[in-house]
């Protein structure tokens, strides 16, 4: 790795109580499971996030889950002075303490009725509702074909969601359908706003995530180094193709935090 990549990285070694590192939790922190209830950290991450969290600025978990499900799933209350940042920035999660906002009125009233509509459109047996609150989820993982199936479905959930005021954002396997506004990228500008950091980290693995690249990317324009990183997969190669730096999977990202960290330590070291 060489570039703005090679630079972000040298920043947080040489300065890394004033770096802020965001990571998403799945796909990146914890594999992909069939069952998202099922999803925990990969071997070694908890121990590498603790690690972190005695050396950098800021450490956050930035996620479109609810927060206090990250948490529970990935026992990330061990890790001291984390941030989690959940539903797309909208919870705040710290030191125990959970903020957020009230049922967004869109999703009240889009619920009841998202069900009929994917019947309306014919969805298959195996495509099922996550309902996170704050957005719904439509999953199609379960399906005998799910990329088909959600591309055969994207029309009817994108008309769906613009009759409740929603907006789509498509992922691995799934549609979310969530109120405007909530984005990653939005939650790292918010915190590098507040934190002020003096190189940035981000690390994500789904088409959700490129916000969050394309804020480092902003960040960097304005003279803030930065860092991004894929847990690259194939199911979402064009996340691979934007990042400066593409682990493998989970147990890649880990293993490149750990060298990070051990970089923190020795006070140098490339990334490799």
């Amino acid at each position: 790795m060489d570039g703005p990549g090679q630079a972000g990285w040298d920043a947080i070694v040489a300065a890394p109580e004033r770096a802020l590192i965001a990571l998403d939790y799945d796909g990146v922190l914890a594999p992909i499971v069939a069952d998202p209830d099922q999803a925990v950290p990969a071997p070694g991450a908890v121990e590498t996030l603790r690690r972190l969290a005695g050396q950098v600025g800021t450490l956050a978990v930035v996620t479109g889950r609810p927060a206090e499900v990250v948490v529970r799933l990935g026992g990330l209350d061990s890790v001291p002075g984390l941030l989690v940042e959940g539903q797309y920035g909208a919870e705040h999660w710290a030191a125990g303490r959970l903020t957020t906002p009230d049922d967004p009125p869109e999703v009240v009233a889009a619920k009841p009725d998202l069900p009929a509509a994917l019947a309306e459109a014919g969805a298959d047996p195996g495509v099922w509702v996550e309902d996170k609150r704050l957005a719904l989820v439509v999953h199609t993982r379960r399906t005998q074909d799910p990329d088909g199936e959600l591309d055969r479905l994207r029309p009817a959930l994108e008309r769906f969601a613009g009759r409740y005021g929603l907006e789509p954002h498509p992922g691995k396997m799934v549609m979310e359908l969530r109120p405007p506004g909530f984005d990653k990228g939005g939650v790292l500008r918010r915190l590098a706003g507040e934190r002020r950091p003096a190189a940035v980290l981000f690390a994500g693995d789904d088409v959700g995530d490129l916000p969050g690249f394309a804020a480092v990317e902003e960040l960097r324009r304005a003279g803030t180094p930065g860092l991004t990183v894929a847990s690259a997969s194939t199911e979402a190669a064009e996340v691979a193709d934007a990042a400066d730096i593409a682990a493998d999977g989970p147990a890649g990202v880990v293993a490149l935090l750990a060298r990070l960290a051990d970089a923190v330590d020795a006070g140098g070291n490339r990334p490799g």
